[in-house]
């Protein structure tokens, strides 16, 4: 008698496996604190280094530019180098990092710094994600990892305001970035011990040209659309623009001769996957934009100091979470275009709300556009790098996801570039018509910068007159925020009716047939050059 037992089944973690998944979701849970300190130390690092307009722009998204631009190219060196040894420099980098920017005297250093974070952050995030995978090889137990991985995250956006707003009101704003150091030191220590290493022999060089030819591209546009609103349109920003086109139609070109492309091109032959992949890029544009404000507006327009700010965030962290905690169900329930269509619309109508505050002292009326907005953007957050993924062929969903998380990252950067230099703008042309006569010149072009340097150089002039330069800026202020809460809410209007129309083909990927798995197992398990424990 014979007995066939079928393929042999995957092999189940162990507390090994369980205590790595523990070390990997601290840097997790610190990038998603990282969105959130950031916004709430602005303020004070404004009042000590004084940066620029376009200075504090570069400041809180080159980090998210050099990361989007990047992340594919630093999968590629993980898969040939190891994803354990490039997650471990990775993490010294970022914890060097973090300290240059914590000590930083000038806007400069701190833009260098946060770069350098943003390519310390690359390695992070898809190292991270893709060692889960290779130790969790068990189905069910892959799905848990991969779910307290994506928990990490949120409690990284939930703490954030609170851990923030605690340093920033014991410490000085240095001591918001500081917080990364002992947590990378964490990993240098246990990495070594908890984690596999994995690395790809058929993975070849990754194209560092196109990688270059991409970040220049993206940084040559978004600097030339900065001038322009700073300035207006200048030999400066129309040949920064010229050059980033330039070099965007050089990276297209480059992708569509190479054998095996940074960007696979042929993923947008198909119309689902880019509009999919366009939604969620400007989802996250809009969600980064109105954190931006309203963080502001809660300590700089109202006056709330760090730690109340971060509390009074609170309420849009937690409407963010039960919007994409409540999306999976509601998408076994419904079709998933009227799902996503019915958030972005709510989205539109927290933006609408937004939109209404008319003064500085707003402060419930902001509060409560913020969550809606949170609400309304949980199921894309949520569900969009499935979706993308689920309009991919089978074949090509590890790039589609990788092209999910660039899009998700360069949209939080275009956010804050884009809408943000739209509402700075409107800050600084209101405030120019109505600011106070009299004022030296010096004051009066310091307070055309940012709300910050206004709320600073208010404080070393006699009170009456200060006073009256932190009212007229505080309104100009409040301008700027309808301004781009009006914008935000026509794209939101404009993207619900896209995934109304454009998505009502989207599907979310199934799992995996459970042979399927277990020959992949079989493969990795063959392989002795791909897993070194």
């Amino acid at each position: 008698m014979s007995t066939d037992i079928g393929p042999a089944a995957a092999p189940r973690a162990t507390r090994k496996e369980w205590l790595g998944l523990l070390v990997l979701g601290l840097p997790t849970m610190l990038m998603a604190m990282d969105l959130t300190v950031l916004h709430l130390a602005l303020p004070a690092l404004t009042e000590d280094l004084r940066p620029s307009n376009t200075e504090l722009l570069w400041i809180v998204d080159i980090y998210g530019f050099l990361t989007a631009g990047l992340l594919i190219t630093m999968g590629s060196i993980g898969d040939r180098i190891g994803r354990r040894r490039l997650l471990l420099i990775g993490a010294a980098v970022f914890g060097v990092a973090s300290v240059l920017s914590g000590f930083a005297v000038n806007p400069a250093m701190l833009i260098a710094s946060r770069a350098l974070l943003g390519i310390a952050g690359s390695t992070l995030m898809p190292s991270t994600l893709s060692l889960i995978r290779v130790m969790f090889q068990d189905p069910k137990q892959q799905g848990a990892a991969i779910g307290a991985w994506t928990g990490f995250f949120g409690l990284g956006t939930v703490i954030g305001p609170l851990v923030g707003g605690t340093f920033l009101q014991l410490f000085w704003w240095g001591s918001v970035f500081l917080i990364g150091v002992p947590v990378m030191l964490l990993l240098i220590v246990c990495g070594p011990i908890l984690l596999p290493e994995y690395r790809d022999e058929s993975v070849r060089r990754p194209d560092f040209l196109s990688a270059v030819l991409s970040i220049v591209g993206i940084l040559g546009l978004i600097y030339g659309l900065k001038r322009i609103t700073a300035d207006g349109l200048s030999l400066e920003s129309g040949g920064a623009i010229v050059i980033g086109l330039v070099m965007g139609a050089l990276f297209i070109s480059r992708q569509r001769r190479l054998e095996q492309p940074l960007v696979e091109l042929s993923l947008f032959r198909s119309k689902l996957f880019g509009s999919a992949l366009g939604m969620l890029l400007l989802a996250t544009l809009l969600n980064s934009a109105a954190q931006f404000f309203v963080m502001q507006y809660l300590q700089l327009a109202h006056g709330l100091s760090a730690i109340h700010a971060g509390l009074w965030s609170l309420p849009t962290t937690l409407a963010v979470m039960v919007g994409a905690m409540a999306a999976p169900a509601l998408a076994s329930r419904m079709k998933l275009s009227t799902l996503l269509a019915g958030g972005l619309a709510v989205t539109a109508v927290g933006m609408l709300l937004l939109a209404q505050v008319s003064d500085p002292s707003d402060l419930y009326v902001v509060v409560v556009g913020a969550a809606v907005i949170g609400l309304g953007l949980g199921p894309m957050i949520s569900l969009g790098t499935g979706l993308i993924v689920g309009a991919a062929p089978p074949e090509r969903a590890g790039a589609a996801s990788a092209m999910a998380a660039t899009g998700t990252d360069l949209g939080a950067s275009l956010g804050i570039a884009v809408i943000g230099s739209v509402g700075f703008a409107v800050y600084r042309t209101n405030l120019a018509d109505n600011l106070p006569n009299g004022l030296p010149t010096g004051v009066a072009e310091t307070a055309k910068q940012t709300l910050a340097a206004a709320v600073d150089v208010a404080g070393t002039l006699p009170a009456a007159e200060g006073s009256r330069l932190l009212s007229v800026a505080r309104e100009a202020f409040v301008h700027g925020l309808q301004t781009t809460a009006l914008v935000g809410a026509v794209i939101a209007a404009l993207l619900a009716v896209g995934a109304a129309t454009l998505l009502r083909s989207a599907r979310m990927p199934g799992p995996p047939p459970a042979a399927e798995a277990e020959v992949e197992v079989e493969d990795a398990e063959k392989s002795p050059a791909a897993v070194d424990n």
